[in-house]
């Protein structure tokens, strides 16, 4: 029996809610009672979500990483449904294929690809969020997306050190604006997943040595890659009004990772 949060009447903006942890968090959100207002860069990944999430659901295709794309779904969702409780930030992936990497490998688009793709849209959309929790008043919640990466190393199978800083660096920046924002009754804080079964881990997925790695790695519940729900759950409690006495934190949804060496298949 699914775990039933305080969000029915929440108006919640999902960056990066069209595909992936974004999207399945929207679903859980919309199933208790929540109205979203979703946005990723396709228009056809956004249609498909839209048709998943039903009427309780608004969208744009517009990309996080302008600077403006966050203040017009906001203001979206404010048109469409009065007001915004809470921003969850997913949006961001890996800059491998720009020339993240080792250090010594790094190129300088890899470098400025990551860091826009990863914290700038962070900067952005949490901006924007605050901007409107102190234009409405009574505070609101931002859940910021990390990675155990951020500070938990994987050199063998997981070294983009440029990643790895971005990711490092939402941990700051939401402690930062959590601790300048708490009098306005706004929360921040951060969810940290280690691998998850998204559209970004392909890669991984598709390596039976990475995957081996993982099986110790992630020990729990058998050895095994994290699913999209295994992070709805904590991404729901800390949106929900049940932790509106917490702000500043890590929690880190992460099958044992942070806690285990793991192996090599070698």
């Amino acid at each position: 029996m699914a775990v039933q949060y305080d969000v029915e009447g929440l108006v919640v903006v999902v960056a990066g809610g069209t595909s992936g942890l974004g999207l399945s968090a929207a679903r859980e959100l919309v199933r208790q009672g929540a109205k979203v207002a979703i946005f990723g860069r396709s228009s056809q990944t956004l249609a498909n979500a839209l048709s998943q999430l039903g009427d309780s659901a608004i969208g744009m295709a517009a990309d996080a990483t302008e600077s403006d794309s966050a203040e017009r779904v906001i203001e979206a969702a404010v048109k469409a449904f009065g007001r915004v409780d809470a921003l969850y930030h997913v949006a961001g992936g890996s800059g491998r294929s720009k020339g993240d990497g080792p250090l010594h490998e790094m190129t300088d688009e890899g470098w400025r690809h990551t860091l826009d793709l990863n914290l700038s849209t962070v900067v952005y959309s949490n901006r924007a969020a605050i901007r409107q929790f102190l234009r409405q008043g009574g505070g609101g919640a931002i859940l910021n997306m990390g990675s155990v990466l951020g500070w938990s190393p994987s050199p063998q199978y997981f070294a983009s050190h440029a990643y790895a800083a971005t990711k490092a660096a939402i941990i700051g920046f939401s402690k930062a604006t959590a601790s300048y924002y708490a009098g306005d009754n706004i929360r921040v804080n951060v969810i940290a997943p280690a691998l998850v079964e998204t559209p970004m881990s392909k890669r991984a997925v598709g390596n039976d040595e990475i995957m081996t790695f993982i099986a110790a790695k992630q020990p729990l519940d058998g050895g095994r890659i994290g699913m999209p729900g295994d992070v709805d759950g904590a991404a729901l409690f800390l949106l929900s009004r049940q932790a509106g006495f917490i702000t500043g934190q890590l929690l880190a949804v992460d099958g044992g990772w942070t806690i285990s060496e793991g192996r090599s298949a070698s």
